[in-house]
């Protein structure tokens, strides 16, 4: 059996010297090398963006998505959407590891890779159902899990959809539940979608009593849902990319002393000025968009001399899969509003 690098480097064919993600091909052969595993696939979750620009690209036309889809993992060995450069993530059980994999995996587990489809190696043999309301894919097929691949037993008391839609952005509440302190203001831009909510509910609770929670969402629909669920103190209908009026509504619910702590989940472009308005001086902004320009965000605080600590993108935190499950088994609201919607 082959030796393999922990990072995956030996299955990347194009360009040689990059790592998995960044390749433009990788070796989808599904023999393992030493230190991998092999699952047989049941869902891939894709990510938000990618799936929408697919779907845009295919007129919405089921046949057309499984056609561009397959395409891209033929092209590629693994799916990377060439257009949004993003991934998702996937269900299945272990059903081969190598000897030399370090790790308490055994084979019949049934997981969520926690890691990237725009680095996982992956076959598919066939496409049985697509789910475009909650951009989840059923699938015949398998990938490949590289030693530094992190991943989420699945738990009993949780089915397996509801778990893979919550655990695609588990990175928000997870980097919530590090930066709130209590006593906290907490500003959630986005507040009413998937991350949104579940960043919402860990903000108040590590704010607590003596700190508050504002939401702002730019479609009432949204602001209804996450009112519905009663976890903020307050709750905006705003434009994410209004940094001015988002400025004014925050100063206005905080007595002019904005945010200790801002939070973006929306996934749209111009809203990183948005963000910085609202932070106060020494507080932190939180980008988990992956719609984040670090230029925009970089040269935007220094151009309002804001002092702020920024963190972008970072959708990894350790024990992040922890958090998030934990959340939808501390909150029937939630649980059941993402059985509804999501799973």
């Amino acid at each position: 059996m082959m030796k393999g690098s922990p990072y995956g480097t030996h299955r990347v064919i194009s360009p040689k010297g990059v790592l998995p993600q960044p390749a433009d091909v990788i070796d989808n052969d599904m023999e393992i090398y030493d230190n991998e595993v092999l699952i047989d696939v049941k869902t891939l979750n894709i990510d938000s963006a990618s799936f929408a620009e697919i779907s845009i690209r295919a007129n919405g036309d089921i046949e057309d998505i499984k056609k561009t889809m397959l395409g891209i993992v033929e092209k590629a060995g693994k799916h990377k959407n060439p257009w949004t450069g993003s991934g998702g993530m996937l269900i299945g059980t272990v059903k081969e590891i190598g000897p030399a994999y370090e790790g308490t995996l055994k084979v019949g587990d049934k997981i969520a890779t926690l890691v990237s489809l725009s680095l996982t190696p992956l076959k598919i043999d066939e496409i049985i159902e697509v789910r475009p309301e909650i951009d989840q894919v059923d699938i015949k097929g398998q990938a490949i899990l590289f030693q530094s691949g992190i991943y989420a037993v699945l738990p009993n008391d949780i089915p397996e959809g509801l778990a893979l839609s919550a655990l695609d952005v588990a990175g928000a509440p997870a980097q919530t539940a590090k930066y709130v302190k209590p006593g906290d203001t907490v500003v959630v831009i986005g507040g009413g979608g998937k991350s949104g909510m579940l960043v919402t509910y860990e903000a108040k609770k590590r704010a607590g009593v003596t700190g508050k929670v504002i939401v702002i969402d730019g479609f009432q629909g949204s602001v209804d849902r996450a009112k519905s669920l009663g976890y903020a103190d307050h709750y905006v209908l705003a434009d994410a990319t209004d940094a001015v009026g988002i400025y004014e509504e925050v100063a206005k619910l905080t007595d002019g002393k904005l945010a200790d702590v801002v939070i973006n989940c929306v996934n749209v472009e111009n809203t990183e000025m948005s963000c910085i308005l609202a932070c106060k001086q020494h507080g932190l902004v939180y980008f988990f968009s992956m719609a984040t320009s670090f230029t925009k965000a970089a040269l935007g605080a220094e151009g309002v001399g804001k002092d702020i600590e920024m963190i972008v993108g970072n959708g990894y935190c350790e024990g992040h899969a922890e958090v998030t499950l934990e959340i939808l088994r501390e909150s029937k609201p939630i649980r059941d509003l993402f059985s509804k919607l999501y799973a």
